[in-house]
């Protein structure tokens, strides 16, 4: 799965939902399922301009701010616009770009928050919302393999994720979500 792939799955799951009460709790976050949908667009944009920029020793100074009221039908196609934004700077990036997160991140990594950003929020979203789902595990698999190397190995990938993200259950003391790699 890709960035676009998480993005996709987020939308096809939470698209015929868009009607529901988005200001209810997402999750075991203090976030609304509307804040933490705008989270998700947030970082995707983030994650874009850190690896457009190459900035190699902090994050830039930037916030993008959905408007209040914004309906979740439109949130939606935010989120969607931004993970095109981070799909687009990591296939322009070269294998050898770095950017800052938490250290020097080539463009894997940054693909691999953005789909750890957006699928384990969707989660979170879902759990407000009351809906039974997972990240696939073929995504999860990635993700774990790409930012938590110390995690165990295991065969249900989707609940390593969600232990690694501390959404279930208690989580390893050296499964730190690492992206930077020199």
């Amino acid at each position: 799965m890709t960035v676009g792939g998480a993005v996709a799955e987020m939308t096809r799951l939470l698209t015929p939902h868009v009607g529901a009460d988005w200001d209810v709790r997402a999750g075991s976050l203090d976030w609304s399922c509307w804040e933490t949908a705008a989270h998700i667009a947030h970082d995707l944009t983030a994650y874009a301009m850190q690896l457009s920029a190459g900035t190699d020793d902090a994050y830039l100074p930037l916030d993008l701010v959905v408007r209040p009221g914004t309906p979740p039908a439109r949130l939606l196609q935010i989120v969607q616009g931004c993970g095109r934004l981070l799909t687009a700077a990591v296939d322009a990036a070269g294998p050898d770009a770095r950017a800052w997160h938490w250290g020097p991140t080539d463009p894997t990594g940054f693909a691999a928050l953005g789909m750890n950003e957006t699928l384990v929020h969707t989660y979170d979203i879902a759990q407000g919302l009351g809906l039974d789902w997972l990240p696939p595990e073929d995504a999860a698999r990635t993700i774990l393999d790409r930012l938590f190397p110390d995690a165990p190995t295991t065969e249900d990938h989707a609940d390593m994720l969600l232990r690694c993200t501390g959404r279930r259950g208690e989580t390893g003391p050296d499964w730190t979500l690492r992206a930077a790699r020199g």
